[in-house]
């Protein structure tokens, strides 16, 4: 049993991550730095719901975290697993 606790954490990481938007997003943020809503969306052609239900899930797991700069919050990528994951999977 202590095994499989030493892995759960990481198991949510993978389980956030293994979706093709949240992956290129978090590529955008790596890439880029931090990146506000409107810039993935122009970026991603999808709807701004779409991308902010995303970066809900992602802010929610703590992989990113934002900061507000003005009306906007810029976006980046706080969790160094889903960075190396990034890098792996590149």
């Amino acid at each position: 049993m202590q095994k499989i606790r030493k892995y759960e954490n990481s198991a949510e990481v993978l389980r956030i991550l293994a979706h093709p938007v949240r992956l290129g997003l978090i590529e955008t943020m790596i890439t880029n730095g931090p990146t506000n809503v409107t810039a993935m969306y122009e970026e991603f052609k999808m709807p701004q719901s779409t991308i902010s239900q995303h970066l809900s899930k992602l802010k929610s797991a703590k992989i990113i975290s934002g900061t507000r700069k003005g009306l906007e919050i810029y976006y980046e990528v706080v969790d160094d697993r889903a960075k190396s994951i990034l890098s792996t999977l590149a």
